[in-house]
């Protein structure tokens, strides 16, 4: 395909708006940009937070357990699985896709303070999803809450803020997918994303996958819908640990296969096998998740409530 059969790229900037700086004195702050990626977390933990106590006042999802946490302890929960995710996602950068590399290494060198700058870019999902599980088994283990049941809670709100961050990848121009010759390629290339030092699109002239649109598709969309399914059909939530080995057993599958068209990420994209850090990352949840899943739905342990 050429580049002029490709779908045109939308040329939004990374920033919604600006507020201008403010003069004090002798000092100036700002301005103060509110870009795109931080909407899609504000959106994902707000519309998570209602999802999650929707779940929590719904009786009939439990099916005779307690639910995983109060209502009031839901409100303290959203800022312990925001500091999750925000230290975890971007720890997990800087371990995962930024150390490995002897670039990124010198970058740390020369700054150390640019692990600290999380508006130049740079989250993990799966440092995110570590960061998560630690806030869990630490808020669990305070107030006294079941972990699995807790989990299962967090991993039916999960695609819902996965949604919105991969649409705001999208909007960014950034992990943009493999060369392709598809009818819906895409040239990632517009003024708002011309980021390289002669003005031109790093990720060339040549139409791509808009695998951040498969990810909101698949990881978001599809993957909330299976997950609703199993809370409000299968009655899963009553089943301690089902839900978040679906979680992870379809976000690991639906990662796995997506890694095939997405564009690996500079100095990585010569792993054996045809490997990329993402299967990688992603075979072991696949595997939890199995686990998890066996675990829950074998039929020596059926549902039973108890007061933990």
């Amino acid at each position: 395909m050429t580049r002029s059969m490709a779908l045109p790229f939308p040329d939004i900037g990374s920033a919604i708006f600006t507020l201008p700086a403010v003069h004090v004195g002798g000092l100036t702050l700002g301005p103060f940009p509110l870009r795109w990626y931080a909407l899609a977390y504000i959106a994902g933990i707000l519309l998570g937070w209602r999802y999650a106590l929707g779940l929590v006042r719904n009786d009939k999802l439990w099916r005779g357990q307690p639910p995983a946490a109060t209502a009031v302890q839901i409100d303290d929960l959203i800022l312990w699985l925001t500091l999750g995710v925000i230290v975890g996602g971007r720890v997990g950068y800087l371990l995962f896709y930024m150390l490995p590399l002897a670039e990124g290494r010198q970058v740390l060198a020369a700054d150390p303070m640019e692990a600290l700058r999380l508006w130049h870019g740079g989250m993990s999902f799966h440092g995110g999803a570590i960061g998560v599980t630690v806030a869990m088994i630490v808020f669990a283990a305070r107030n006294r809450l079941n972990l699995l049941s807790l989990a299962d809670m967090v991993a039916a709100c999960t695609p819902i803020g996965l949604m919105f961050g991969r649409l705001a990848n999208f909007i960014n121009g950034e992990l943009w997918g493999r060369v392709t010759t598809a009818p819906w390629g895409m040239v990632f290339c517009s003024p708002a994303i011309a980021t390289g030092p002669d003005g031109e699109c790093i990720a060339g002239y040549q139409p791509r996958h808009p695998s951040q649109l498969y990810e909101a598709a698949l990881e978001g969309l599809i993957l909330f819908l299976i997950l609703r399914l199993a809370t409000h059909r299968g009655g899963w939530l009553a089943r301690r640990g089902t839900v978040t080995g679906l979680f992870l057993l379809g976000y690991g599958a639906f990662r796995i296969a997506l890694e095939n068209v997405r564009m690996p990420d500079a100095g990585l994209r010569d792993l054996p096998l045809g490997l990329t850090v993402g299967m990688m990352l992603s075979a072991p949840m696949v595997a939890a998740g199995a686990v998890l899943l066996w675990r829950g739905l074998r039929p020596s342990a059926p549902p039973v409530a108890d007061a933990a």
